[in-house]
């Protein structure tokens, strides 16, 4: 829903708060919103999901504004549009405007020529600037992502069939040290899953920077096949770290890689997966259902001969996310049925990718009651119960691994409790999100977490004023 503008847009033709918006020098942006706007630093805070001690800090300069989230949140709640801070145009930008000038990209939508030679050259080259780019560079690094059809008709290029080799190559590395290399991914993924964030993301991305040399040698057929197996898992490990860290543009980077790398690889199922954690992108931070949609469509499609239960399941709630984002209930509960049918299918007789054994009936629980709480912030008497009942569910069946997922179920179920009225559940289940969000690094459960903020401040009890300078005291981006 759009709401009007929080200052005089006449307040955004000024060359210094351009300027400072163009800088991400929010100290200098909130100082002039404040004294032309009329705005408070209450406000400020109100509108952009902040507390008012951290607008405090920012423009007292002490804190600095880097991850997309909270820049995001900032375009959104002032009302300043994308372009002016290197964002994509927003969604409640009128579509009637002019279009933005372009920002200069560091990863452009076009990739080249979907040739193994060419990926695993773009794979080296991306990490190992990546690895030596310096903490102010890669501030500047963290918007503008391709959308649209700029982002769609070049992954097309994944539903093509993977590239044969010549058989003819000597091989240098053998089965044994594949499978150490396989191995190394696989732990790479589990650090992820289970605390989110991106305080390993290096040592991925020199692994994946040295599994792309010896690809570059020359390899027998099918080790070379299982050699971009392995940077497409490292590449998608990447990518969910950088999205866990805010990071938009990388995440989208290293996932298009990921994606690359299982063409290359001739891995149908693990291509799909990229294409469902690239939808997840264009959902949670981009409210773009439609291109989420295509691209799931595109996992299903071009998997459809070798997806097995628990995959076909992952992306039947990726759809439903879409629907529901949408705001199409009855295609949302189709796609959460379909999701559980073909759940139902999975067996130990049926060999599944290890990196889908997580996904069992808990993730369908949590998806069905995370997208009804999104239906339930438009209509809570409708919704909201439903919700929480679902996300109790999923708390319930998680395992001890899903450290990052359980901490957004507690955020989820109580914001359920908010919404429902039931202050003392909330309050209780508000504390549980905090502790759980405490072993996790992923900024998004922080961000989630930061939505209870409001809730809090509705009530002047000790116990909300308690949950306030809990929910403050999280670790900040």
């Amino acid at each position: 829903m759009t709401t009007p503008p929080q200052f005089d847009t006449a307040l955004l033709d000024r060359p210094d708060l351009q300027r400072a918006l163009a800088e991400h020098d929010f100290a200098a942006a909130f100082a002039l919103i404040r004294k032309y706007g009329g705005l408070s630093q209450n406000k400020i805070a109100s509108a952009c999901q902040l507390t008012p001690g951290k607008v405090s800090t920012i423009i007292r300069g002490t804190h600095k504004v880097t991850s997309y989230d909270v820049i995001a949140r900032i375009a959104d709640g002032l009302r300043i549009p994308g372009h002016m801070l290197g964002l994509a145009q927003r969604p409640w930008e009128s579509a009637s405007a002019p279009h933005p000038p372009p920002t200069t990209a560091a990863h452009p939508a076009a990739d080249g020529p979907w040739s193994p030679a060419a990926t695993r050259e773009r794979v080296a080259r991306v990490t190992r600037n990546d690895l030596l780019m310096d903490r102010r560079t890669a501030t500047r690094s963290l918007v503008g992502i391709a959308m649209g059809a700029s982002l769609l008709d070049d992954v097309e290029e994944w539903l093509t069939p993977a590239p044969k080799g010549d058989g003819r190559r000597v091989g240098r590395l053998g089965t044994r040290e594949v499978e150490q290399l396989e191995e190394t991914a696989r732990v790479m993924r589990q650090w992820d899953r289970r605390h989110g964030g991106g305080l390993r993301r290096r040592a991925v991305l020199g692994q994946l920077a040295e599994v792309a040399d010896a690809a570059a040698e020359h390899q027998a057929e099918d080790i070379a096949r299982r050699l971009y197996r392995v940077m497409a898992d490292l590449a998608g490990t990447a990518a969910s770290m950088a999205w866990d860290s805010g990071q938009q543009r990388d995440a989208q980077t290293y996932y298009r890689l990921a994606l690359r790398s299982a063409h290359a690889g001739d891995d149908r199922a693990l291509g799909a997966n990229v294409l469902a954690g690239m939808a997840r992108q264009m959902l949670h931070d981009h409210d773009r259902p439609q291109d989420a949609l295509e691209l799931v469509r595109m996992a299903q499609h071009g998997s459809r001969n070798v997806a097995t239960p628990r995959v076909s399941a992952m992306l039947y709630t990726r759809e439903a996310w879409c629907y529901a984002s949408a705001g199409r209930v009855g295609a949302f509960r189709r796609a959460i049925d379909q999701a559980s049918e073909a759940l139902a299918e999975a067996s130990p007789s049926i060999e599944e990718p290890y990196w889908i054994g997580y996904f069992g009936p808990s993730e369908v629980a949590g998806v069905a009651g995370n997208r009804l709480l999104t239906l339930a912030r438009r209509e809570p008497a409708r919704f909201a119960e439903e919700a929480s009942t679902a996300i109790r569910t999923a708390v319930e069946q998680r395992g001890p691994e899903g450290v990052k997922s359980r901490a957004l179920d507690l955020a989820g179920l109580a914001e359920c409790s908010w919404l429902l009225g039931d202050t003392r559940s909330a309050l209780e289940q508000t504390h549980q999100a905090a502790n759980a969000a405490e072993a996790t690094q992923a900024s998004q459960v922080r961000a989630k977490l930061m939505r209870l903020y409001p809730y809090t401040a509705r009530y002047s009890t000790p116990e909300a004023r308690e949950a306030r300078d809990r929910l403050r005291a999280l670790p900040s981006d």
